[in-house]
């Protein structure tokens, strides 16, 4: 049962991470996820120095708060400042998180509060952190309910904006021209990213956030030119993350969120390869089968 509900977070984070990561693929903002993951360690401290407490909800709305203050600085930095996006993410982000760990130096040194347990998180301790009510009845881990909440507003937000986000990732001056504000639409897509980043921070860790929210997206993009297609197999291919990822944490007895990681690397490793359209030895062999028919 341990592994199927860490199978089962792992799979649901994958999800949210892979939908909004085909968004941030195609805008080539791949790298918001990193930024956003590092940045909102002020959020956390000052959450905690303003309310005295580590309670999660407190946690998570500090980190959210400075998650959207980072992706309007990111985009301040890029419009007004005409700097390139990915410069403008490197600034942001290393700015602020050097601020949050100078900020948990100063003030929370003596706390069991520190960027190693915001970055790194721990999928293995998922079946251990219980949702317990008042009366004490344990209705399970409540990682899953976190992450299967997040994954529905995801869900929903696609769905319902599905329209004015293809037109403002594909064609932003046509979106302009029929109404649609693309600011709009790009700081709700912001919004939902740092929602979904800092909502998994916990139960998996920043750095597995990441590579799911860039690995998966990343192989659909090679195997398929349609954006709801690219969404499904990123879907299917976190899911298959989870699954892989964990029995190679448990048959090498190591990192759980290491393995996952890893796995995301070897799926897009073998789309880089064999990819019907985009792999390399695909182009090959195609190439080789294009000149024996120009001989015959």
């Amino acid at each position: 049962m341990e592994a199927l509900y860490i199978i089962l977070a792992g799979s649901l984070v994958s999800i949210s991470c892979g939908l909004l990561g085909c968004y941030l693929i195609l805008r080539k903002m791949a790298m918001v996820g990193d930024a956003i993951s590092h940045a909102v360690l002020p959020g956390i401290v000052i959450a905690f120095l303003i309310s005295g407490s580590r309670d999660s909800f407190i946690m998570l709305a500090g980190a959210g708060i400075i998650g959207v203050f980072t992706t309007f600085l990111i985009e301040f930095f890029h419009k007004s400042g005409r700097l390139q996006t990915d410069a403008s993410i490197g600034v942001t982000f290393t700015w602020l998180f050097a601020i949050g760990v100078i900020l948990i130096s100063a003030y929370a040194g003596k706390v069991d509060l520190d960027q190693d347990c915001v970055l790194y998180g721990e999928i293995a301790y998922v079946p251990i952190d219980l949702w317990i009510t008042d009366s004490g009845n344990i209705l399970g881990p409540r990682v899953l309910y976190i992450a299967g909440t997040v994954l529905l507003i995801v869900v929903l937000f696609i769905i319902f904006g599905y329209k004015e986000l293809f037109l403002t990732t594909f064609d932003p001056s046509y979106a302009v021209a029929i109404g649609i504000s693309t600011t709009l639409w790009h700081y709700l897509l912001m919004g939902a990213v740092s929602l979904t980043t800092v909502a998994s921070f916990e139960s998996v860790g920043a750095i597995l956030v990441v590579a799911l929210l860039i690995a998966p997206p990343a192989t659909a993009y090679l195997m398929t030119e349609n954006l709801k297609k690219m969404m499904i197999i990123s879907a299917v291919i976190g899911i298959l993350i989870s699954i892989t990822g964990y029995y190679l944490a448990a048959s090498l007895d190591g990192s759980i969120a290491g393995a996952m990681a890893t796995m995301a690397g070897v799926f897009f490793g073998l789309a880089f390869l064999f990819s019907p359209k985009e792999g390399i030895i695909s182009r090959k062999m195609r190439a080789v089968g294009d000149r024996r028919h120009a001989v015959e």
